[in-house]
């Protein structure tokens, strides 16, 4: 019964997505120490905090936030370089510890003490990171399609398959790498064939930072010869549901194995066959679903 009203409110929340999104949220500006970090809010009650990856921009959570909405309080924000966020200049202005500050900073100007983080891709690495950070702040922690990053080092280190699958990296690691990708390159990855949603994104990724975007990779992606991490990353704290495409091209599945070594918590981990990078544009039910199911028993 409970699962037939879940699905039920998810179509009902499909037919009300219908009414453009884009209208029903609030927009806003944090301040991440002089950097203005765009993001929009909606729903009420316990913080949730959205954090998109690359090429994306908030609306990547298009079909998440409506249903979190009914018992949440939503914010999804722009990362900087994207879209309505500012766009310092400068590699070193995208170092993790500051990516990590612009999530801290969204959370206090919400005016909460504790916030439910979700991130996809380096959405989801930022997460990590915010959650090893700042336990005190992170209550609860979902990830998509990014594997621990000392999963991630160990699999670079020592599966061929992963290193393959990681080439798409140097390319953007090059110098001048920005001039040589467009909008157009870009926009029809999380738009999903979603026509309407291709032209939003064409016109979030216009206004982002083409080289801003690219620093993500620059100054936190491994690059070669690679090696296992020697950073000892503190164990996660929060309860942790970590979803997986089974089908990306770029993250391979294992980087999923003994993810458990980093965690003080519980770990639950939904793994997605026949779900791309973009499980919840791929699978936007499923997806849904699960993170309403797994946020009301943790």
């Amino acid at each position: 019964m409970r699962r037939l009203l879940i699905a039920t409110c998810l179509l009902c929340f499909a037919a009300a997505h219908a009414e453009s999104l884009m209208d029903r949220v609030e927009s806003h500006y944090a301040d991440s120490d002089g950097v203005k970090i765009h993001y929009v809010t909606m729903g009420e009650g316990p913080l949730v905090v959205l954090v998109h990856g690359f090429p994306d921009f908030w609306y990547s959570w298009r079909h998440q936030m409506p249903a979190l909405a009914e018992n949440y309080r939503v914010a999804a924000l722009d990362l900087r370089a994207f879209n309505e966020s500012d766009a310092p200049e400068g590699q070193e202005n995208y170092d993790m510890t500051l990516l990590v500050s612009d999530v801290l900073a969204v959370i206090r100007a919400e005016g909460a003490e504790k916030a439910t983080v979700i991130g996809h891709d380096w959405g989801g690495a930022i997460a990590w990171f915010t959650a090893m950070n700042a336990p005190e702040v992170v209550e609860r922690l979902v990830i998509l399609n990014l594997p621990h990053p000392a999963n991630l080092a160990r699999e670079l280190a020592n599966n061929p398959e992963q290193q393959a699958a990681s080439e798409y990296a140097r390319m953007f690691q090059m110098e001048g790498a920005h001039a040589l990708v467009t909008v157009d390159m870009l926009a029809g990855m999380p738009s999903g064939g979603d026509e309407d949603a291709l032209a939003l994104y064409k016109e979030a990724l216009g206004k982002s930072s083409m080289e801003g975007m690219l620093h993500y990779y620059k100054q936190n992606y491994p690059k070669p010869p690679y090696e296992e991490s020697a950073i000892p990353f503190p164990k996660v704290q929060a309860p942790v549901l970590q979803l997986h495409g089974l089908d990306d091209p770029a993250l391979l599945p294992g980087g999923l194995d003994g993810t458990w070594n980093w965690l003080d918590n519980t770990l639950t981990l939904v793994t997605i066959p026949g779900a791309s990078h973009w499980p919840h544009h791929d699978k936007p039910d499923l997806v849904t679903e699960t993170i309403l199911s797994w946020l009301e028993r943790n």
